[in-house]
């Protein structure tokens, strides 16, 4: 979950530099008394750590700023967000029992200041996990509809060094052209669940479901799905993904889905 927080705030942080600039990220122990509450409706007294997040960039309106951490509110044009990145690290962050404070001036940058309770036990040591081979394509059609363009490059960088042919697609409705332009031939569609043009994946795989029933499905998300159709189950590992996911994960789901068998 944290690596979600970072990686959202870090993608903003980009978008509101499109000429480049710094990204500062920081790590301090807090501790707030009973006056710093008073001033500060969400926080409380007591040890915290805070997780800083400071970019150089545009920085945000101050008649946005109260509306940021909104579901599905968002400044930037069409195709290039959903609105929903803040508003999860919005709900890790007082899922965790923490709170966020932001401070930005407009041409002079952004800093997202995430608090979350301090710990006194000792952190336990990394145990390193040995992981096999990376199971291998072979030859197999991937379509990857996916609306962030940092995030389809990769996941189809490592799709093709696995052996896979690889198709890419920004949203619903390209994924769509690209298909019909390939023949209607894919093996398996990578989606995300939520992209900007109104045709979720799970709209986009049905769509495909109803020419190529041989159709497999992995879908993706940065928060938890949920979906009102109560007889689809989402599996981790089988048919979902979790973002942000590695390379060997990403190749067991590919692997274990065009196989038909169940993630252990």
């Amino acid at each position: 979950m944290m690596e979600q927080v970072l990686l959202n705030l870090a993608v903003n942080a980009r978008d509101a530099m499109p000429q480049g600039g710094q990204l500062i990220i920081n790590t301090a122990a807090r501790t707030f008394d009973e006056t710093y509450v008073k001033r500060n409706p969400e926080a409380r007294a007591g040890q915290f750590v805070c997780l800083s997040v400071q970019d150089t960039g545009c920085g945000i309106a101050p008649e946005v700023l109260p509306r940021i951490f909104e579901p599905f509110f968002t400044t930037k044009e069409a195709g290039r967000g959903t609105g929903l990145g803040l508003a999860t690290v919005y709900g890790i962050v007082k899922q965790h029992q923490g709170w966020l404070e932001v401070e930005s001036q407009v041409g002079q940058g952004t800093t997202f200041n995430v608090f979350l309770p301090a710990s006194a036990k000792s952190a336990a040591p990394a145990v390193e996990s040995i992981s096999s081979a990376a199971p291998r394509g072979r030859g197999e059609t991937i379509l990857v509809a996916e609306d962030e363009p940092a995030l389809r490059r990769l996941a189809a960088r490592m799709l093709r060094n696995l052996g896979y042919e690889v198709l890419e697609a920004a949203s619903g409705v390209e994924a769509i052209e690209v298909w019909e332009r390939h023949g209607r031939k894919v093996d398996l569609l990578l989606t995300d669940l939520v992209m900007p043009d109104g045709l979720t994946g799970r709209e986009l795989a049905k769509k495909m479901a109803t020419h190529e029933s041989g159709l497999k499905v992995i879908y993706t998300s940065g928060y938890s799905p949920e979906m009102r159709e109560t007889a689809f189950v989402f599996r981790e590992g089988t048919n979902f993904l979790q973002k942000p996911y590695d390379p060997h994960t990403l190749a067991k789901a590919v692997r274990n889905c065009l196989d038909g068998k169940q993630a252990p």
